[in-house]
């Protein structure tokens, strides 16, 4: 595919595919005929064909003979795929999204950190201690705490050294980048992690599955209550459709921040000796 028609077909189907996950083709309801769609995004029949194999394969369609392109309903989404997630944080997230996504990180995370307390190597150690490096960084000075929270988680996925645990982590990367944006919404939400997220890197240390388990069911439940306090608000949800917004570089060292500062520095000493 020449490469104005990739970017006709890129625009396309993401426009389109938002529009189905924001309810503007209700479930159980026909697309447009194939002419109006040319005209609705100023692109081809051949655009048009593909944009809607690729939505058929994504769950989002079903096509047929006397049946017409028809949406599915949200159960037939697939929730793994990057690009309906991020559909789904533009449209609006829901509360039935974050509780689903809540139960599988309560599912899956702590089995794979347990396996991970026997099988991580020390290069996964060593990406581990980077990685909340990072989020303590950026707890202090500022900076892009949630791409270091998510290398962080996927990092924990990987250390399981278990082939589909793995390829999910990948999968769960845009789901787990939703729930750290809207957990980390409250202020002191980040800073009060890091110790959270220091037990779960000691444990592992340690080679401790028990440990490790505890310690990362503590870590989720603890974004799912941050993730309940921000639904308590009734406020209206977030739409993501941006990269995560820095933390503010803040005046000073705040008190929550310093004593994480160092009981991640005295952890790292003494994990390296």
């Amino acid at each position: 595919m020449a490469e104005p028609a990739l970017n006709a077909y890129r625009q396309t189907l993401d426009r389109l595919g938002e529009d189905i996950v924001a309810a503007r083709h209700p479930v159980g309801s026909s697309l447009p005929p194939e002419p109006q769609l040319c005209e609705a995004f100023a692109v081809s029949r051949t655009v048009v064909r593909e944009v809607v194999k690729s939505l058929v394969a994504k769950g989002l369609l079903v096509t047929g003979p006397k049946l017409g392109t028809r949406v599915l309903p949200e159960s037939q989404w697939n929730w793994f795929d990057p690009q309906v997630v991020g559909w789904q944080t533009r449209a609006g997230l829901t509360r039935e999204f974050l509780r689903d996504l809540q139960e599988l990180r309560r599912v899956v995370e702590p089995a794979a950190v347990r396996l991970a307390a026997e099988r991580a190597t020390a290069d996964d150690i060593a990406a581990l201690e980077a990685a909340l490096n990072g989020m303590t960084q950026a707890v202090e000075q500022g900076g892009d705490y949630v791409a270091c929270d998510l290398l962080f988680h996927q990092t924990l996925l990987r250390a399981s050294h278990n082939r589909m645990l793995v390829l999910m982590s990948k999968a769960l990367g845009a789901l787990l980048r939703t729930s750290f944006e809207i957990s980390t919404a409250r202020p002191a939400s980040a800073a009060e992690s890091l110790p959270m997220h220091r037990a779960v890197l000691d444990a592992l240390i340690e080679r401790s599955p028990e440990k490790a388990e505890r310690a990362s069911l503590r870590l989720i439940d603890g974004a799912a209550a941050d993730i309940d306090a921000v639904l308590a608000s009734r406020r209206r949800l977030p739409s993501l459709n941006a990269p995560a917004r820095p933390l503010p570089v803040p005046p000073a060292l705040s008190a929550s921040a310093e004593p994480a500062r160092k009981r991640a520095a005295k952890a790292v000493r003494v994990g390296s000796r």
